[in-house]
This record gives structure tokens, sequence and C-alpha cells, in this order.
């Protein structure tokens, strides 16, 4: 009864912060347009107050990322304008793993339990499957984003994969992706004027961003191939 009370609770705090979230239209604030009109007021929040601009960053992060809300691309190319490179790096990759981890855990609470009681049997391949290769599988999926981040946070928490597998495992294998994305957001918010666009570094960052799930794509084949050697 108190596991119910307790799914309860949480389901309708997790539906008031969602139903908040669009009531009050706060996705216009987590725009690209948006973002890019108050950067300057940012910038100079962060240079009076950085530790207090990094916690509300980081919180709000990981509260956007733990509800599947839209807006985590965004706040990453935020945090490269406003933090710089490798401060933002930290920042990001740890608030998106911990959001991506209570998302996870979530699913869990709320129907991983009850379906592994139910269908545990209909499900023992799976976990079979999870338990000799979800670790790999997860970095597969963390490496090359074939389904949204949301999709493989709450999917994965229907799975038996340990929670400290899945936290390592996303840590390490968001890390590249964000780079990029941290990256992009250095050089946009260096953009003052149309001809910006041009910039060897923006430029660069582009590139970056369409050709890295290729590179990773091959390169996870390349593991494929060698675990399959090795196995044999």
């Amino acid at each position: 009864m108190k596991q119910y009370a307790g799914k309860i609770i949480l389901l309708a705090v997790i539906g008031l912060l969602i139903g908040a979230f669009f009531i009050f239209d706060l996705k216009a604030y987590l725009s690209f347009e948006y973002i890019q009109s108050q950067q300057a007021s940012f910038k100079e929040f962060y240079v009076d107050n950085r530790f207090l601009a990094l916690g509300v960053y980081f919180v709000i992060y990981v509260v956007v990322t733990a509800l599947s809300l839209p807006g985590a691309a965004i706040l990453t190319l935020l945090g490269g304008a406003l933090f710089g490179f490798w401060v933002a790096l930290l920042v990001v990759s740890f608030a998106s793993t911990i959001g991506a981890t209570g998302a996870f855990l979530v699913s869990r609470f709320l129907l991983g339990t009850s379906l592994q009681e139910k269908y545990g049997d209909k499900l023992k391949t799976m976990n079979e499957g999870v338990e000799k290769d979800g670790a790999f599988y997860l970095f597969s999926l963390r490496l090359v984003p074939i389904f949204p981040f949301f999709v493989i946070n709450l999917l994965m928490g229907l799975t038996t994969l340990p929670a400290r597998t899945f936290f390592w495992v996303s840590q390490v294998g968001m890390l590249p992706g964000t780079a990029v994305f941290v990256n992009a957001g250095t050089q946009l918010g260096k953009l003052e004027s149309a001809s910006g666009i041009l910039s060897p570094g923006l430029i660069l960052s582009f590139v970056l961003l369409g050709v890295f799930p290729i590179l990773a794509k091959k390169g996870l084949q390349y593991l494929k191939t060698r675990r399959g050697g090795e196995t044999a």
C-alpha cells in the first residue's frame, strides 16, 4: 500500500511540474531566440555571480533532463556560450547524467518493478541480453543518437540494468556528443553579426555536429568486430 501511495505522490509531483512547464509556457525561455536575446544579461550575471549561476544552471539542467522536457540541447549550447568549453563540459556532463539517471530511476520505480514481477518470464530473454551486453548496448545508443535520449532513459529503467552501470556508461557515452554541442555553444556565443556565421570555428562546430554520429557509428562497428573476434 505504501508503495502505491509513493507512486501516486511521485506521479502527482511529476504531473504538476510538467503541467506548470507547459501552462506557464516555460518552453519559451528555453528557445534559441530567447537565449540569444538575453545572452548579454546572462553573461553579466555569470561574471558577477559565478557559483550561483553555475548552481542554478546545474539544477535547471538536471530537472529538465529528469522530467524529459524539451530544451536540453539549447541549455548545452547556452552553457558553452556562457561558461566556456571546459567549465560547461564538466557541468553539463554531470548534470545530464544525473538527470538521465533520475528519469531512469523514476521509470523503474513506477513501472519497472511491476513489469518484472508480472512478466518476468517473458522479459527473461531481454534481461539476460541486458546483463550480458547491457553496458555496451547502452554505450552504443549513447554514442550514436538513433533514439532520443529521454526514450533511452525511460526504456532502460524497465530492464534489470543496474543503476550504477547506467550512470557510468551514460557519463562516458554522452561525453563526446556533449563536447561537440558545448563547442558549438562557445562559437555561437562569439557570434555578433551575420558575417560571424562564416567563421572557421563555427563552421567546424557544425561540421562536427554532422560528422560525429557517422564517426561514432563506424567506431562502434569496429568495436563489435573486435568483440566478435575475441569471443570466437
